[in-house]
């Protein structure tokens, strides 16, 4: 932990970047989950008890599957696969956008604590921005109706965005940072995608985006959507019981 405070200090001025970018990211989910209330006829808060005890205990598995993350073999090996997206989107599906932000940035956090940082922060910073690129989209389509083919279009949506965002992304900022971090001149980083992929050409930095990063975001959102398609609908009726619980135990203080 010690090690983590120092990464902080030493980096301070990102770290605050860092939480600005966080903080727009949950302002911009708080509006959008407040337009869909006021489109659907709801009114409750964004946040109550049971949603943030689930709101931790989503965030929590999502950290276990960060770590677990792989590499795969047409990408180089600083770039890795994961599952974590997936409780965040079910349990995003669940309890709205602006739950969704919480859960990528308590992940993140958990993982800092747990394994600290070995990027100074930029890959952090990088998985929290393209998750929510995921996650966003698909939860705000799905937040103003919530049907079967709305999920279905969400989640396609959302990995179209993450497709598009996470490339583009890469190309102009993840990989100039890696650069400099690392004190590597950005032909030594294109040459690890040519090793591994026929379809990098030498010293492109889009044919390494298009060939190694795109595919890879694919991946993950087709496979977490259909992942998600396939187990929400089992939990949802757990998901909805406790929440309509909540809320008859908010009338019934109320009442005394």
């Amino acid at each position: 932990m010690s090690d983590l405070f120092q990464k902080v200090s030493e980096n301070a001025l990102y770290v605050f970047g860092f939480f600005g970018i966080i903080v727009m990211l949950f302002v911009l989910a708080v509006l959008f989950e407040r337009a869909a209330q006021k489109r659907n006829g709801i009114n409750e808060p964004i946040f109550n008890t049971r949603k943030i005890t689930m709101i931790g205990l989503f965030s929590a598995i999502a950290m276990i599957l960060h770590l677990a993350d792989f590499p795969l073999p047409f990408a180089p090996v600083f770039y890795k696969m994961d599952f974590s997206e997936l409780p965040i989107l079910v349990g995003t599906f669940a309890f709205g956008p602006a739950a969704g932000v919480m859960m990528e940035f308590i992940k993140i956090v958990l993982k800092l604590f747990i394994k600290s940082t070995s990027t100074a922060f930029v890959g952090d910073l990088a998985n929290f921005v393209v998750g929510c690129s995921f996650i966003l989209p698909a939860s705000v389509i799905y937040t103003f109706r919530k049907t079967k083919k709305n999920a279905v279009i969400a989640c396609a949506a959302g990995t179209l965005v993450m497709t598009i965002f996470g490339t583009a992304f890469n190309a102009i900022y993840l990989l100039p940072a890696f650069s400099g971090l690392y004190g590597l001149q950005m032909d030594e980083i294109l040459a690890m995608g040519v090793t591994v992929n026929p379809l990098v050409k030498e010293g492109s930095i889009v044919s390494f985006v298009a060939a190694c990063v795109a595919p890879l975001n694919l991946l993950k959102g087709c496979s977490v959507s259909l992942i998600t398609l396939l187990v929400y609908k089992p939990l949802s009726p757990i998901l909805k019981s406790a929440h309509l619980m909540e809320g008859r135990r908010k009338q019934i203080r109320s009442k005394f």
